[in-house]
């Protein structure tokens, strides 16, 4: 599985991030923050970028200092935000607090009134996918309307512009009205696209039991699919083609927080992937962006750039017996 070129457009959501700092502090013990743009699909663009691919988003923010707040750091990461639509009234960006700390950590997150489930058929359909290599979509955007809908079109259009799409499961219990239709809406997405990433929870849930997810992602790629990435946490990820299955492990780090690795494993991965390199390459590669992510402070400012990701690369050894 390749992609032709690294130019990506990103349908979802970007939102801020709060962390408790210094690093280490419970968030009602804090008396300062540091903020940072957030969103999975935001974050995603973020890690192309600095890997040296392009990115655009499209996507709606709250026509307010939020807002304005996200629009500010994509311009500061060099993501492309010509269709990220602002809007008015009682929508709001999301909000999350997140923790520097593995031991009782804490993530609480606000998403009432999400700004970017407010994005239509009209804002996917004044894209020009003739100018990207892929589309990327985080399963967030399909837990509400109109969103669903415009992000399924948009599906359609891409494909019809000869882009493979790229699925990232990203199951928020806390979007959705019910397990039961995220996961037939779920499962509908999974059945278009020709990458899909997920850990093993998501793909159980998928599947509707958690025991088959693995069989889950090995149906997918018989049913058209040209890659699933079956993540396991700790012990690494099964990686399914049509040509057979390949098993990874874990690069070791000093973990400062659970969050941000399932968004730099897909900005590396899909890197490799726009590279040319071998699918095994590929996910080696969106590993060891993962463990450099959790060792820092933050998401998206966490994301590291070629150089650094090469350099880490270089003194680390295979974890493919991990």
């Amino acid at each position: 599985m390749q992609i032709k070129g690294n130019r990506f457009v990103i349908i979802g959501r970007a939102g801020m991030d709060f962390y408790p700092d210094p690093p280490g502090t419970r968030t009602e013990d804090a008396t300062q923050f540091f903020a940072c743009l957030g969103g999975s699909s935001a974050n995603i663009g973020v890690a192309i970028c600095k890997l040296g691919g392009s990115a655009d988003l499209v996507t709606c923010v709250s026509d307010d200092a939020i807002g304005r707040f996200a629009l500010n750091e994509l311009d500061k990461y060099g993501i492309g935000r010509a269709h990220v639509r602002s809007v008015r009234g009682e929508a709001r960006n999301s909000l999350a607090v997140v923790e520097s700390r593995i031991e009782d950590h804490q993530s609480v997150i606000y998403r009432n009134g999400a700004a970017d489930f407010e994005m239509t058929m009209a804002d996917v359909e004044a894209v020009d996918y003739g100018r990207y290599d892929a589309l990327i979509t985080t399963g967030t955007v399909f837990a509400a309307e109109p969103s669903r809908s415009a992000a399924f079109r948009g599906f359609e259009l891409a494909r019809a512009a000869g882009l493979p799409l790229i699925f990232d499961i990203d199951y928020r219990p806390y979007s959705w009205p019910s397990a039961e239709v995220a996961a037939e809406v779920y499962s509908r997405a999974g059945a278009m696209c020709d990458v899909i990433v997920g850990n093993d929870v998501e793909f159980g849930f998928m599947a509707g039991d958690y025991a088959g997810g693995l069989d889950k992602a090995r149906e997918l790629v018989a049913k058209g699919a040209k890659l699933a990435v079956y993540k396991m946490g700790e012990k690494g990820a099964i990686t399914i083609t049509p040509e057979g299955e390949i098993t990874t492990g874990i690069y070791r780090t000093k973990a400062l927080k659970p969050t941000g690795a399932g968004d730099s494993f897909m900005g590396g991965l899909v890197a490799g992937l726009a590279a040319g390199l071998p699918v095994r390459d590929a996910v080696l590669q969106g590993s060891a962006a993962a463990a450099m992510v959790v060792a820092r402070v933050g998401c998206a400012p966490a994301m590291p750039t070629r150089q650094e990701l090469d350099d880490f690369l270089k003194h680390q050894a295979d974890p493919s017996a991990a």
